[in-house]
C-alpha cells in the first residue's frame, strides 16, 4: 500500500490529530481515496507521521463517527459509501476553512483586505499549482 500524501505542519496552529484528520477527509472528498479504499492501520500510518497510535487512533475514531470510514474486525479500516451530494457540501465547507485560515494568517501578518485578495487572484492564476493528490 502507497504511504498516504499527508504532511504534518508544524506551523499550523491545529493540533496533529486534526491536521491528519482534516487531510484525509480532503483525500476521500477529492476522489483519491474512493469508498472501499484499504486503508493503512493504525499502527502503520502512526509510523508512516511519525506520531504516536493514539494520535491516529483519535483519527479513525472521530472518522469512524461521522461517517467517513468504517472498520472490519479482521480486515481493516475502509472509506465508507458516501452520497456525493452531501459531499459536495462537505467540500465547500473545508475549502471555505482553509481560506479562512489563510485570511486569519494574512491578518495577523498586518495585510489589507484588499492586498489578500489580491494575493488570492494570483494564486489562482498560478499554473504551477498542482492537485495535491498525484490521482487527482
Amino acid at each position: 500500500m502507497d504511504p498516504l500524501p499527508i504532511r504534518i505542519d508544524p506551523d499550523d496552529p491545529a493540533p496533529i490529530y486534526q491536521q491528519v484528520k482534516r487531510q484525509l477527509k480532503e483525500l476521500i472528498l477529492s476522489g483519491a481515496l474512493p469508498p472501499g479504499t484499504l486503508l493503512p492501520s493504525i499502527r502503520a500510518l502512526a509510523e508512516a507521521l511519525k506520531v504516536s497510535v493514539i494520535t491516529t487512533r483519535r483519527v479513525y475514531q472521530d472518522l469512524e463517527y461521522e461517517g467517513w470510514i468504517m472498520s472490519e474486525q479482521g480486515r481493516g479500516t475502509f472509506v465508507a459509501a458516501y452520497d456525493e451530494a452531501e459531499r459536495r457540501e462537505d467540500r465547500l465547507a473545508l475549502a471555505r476553512q482553509a481560506l479562512m485560515t489563510a485570511v486569519e494568517r494574512g491578518r495577523r501578518l498586518g495585510l489589507s483586505d484588499e492586498l489578500l485578495a489580491e494575493m488570492f487572484a494570483d494564486v489562482l492564476r498560478d499554473d504551477s499549482i498542482r492537485p495535491m493528490h498525484k490521482w487527482t
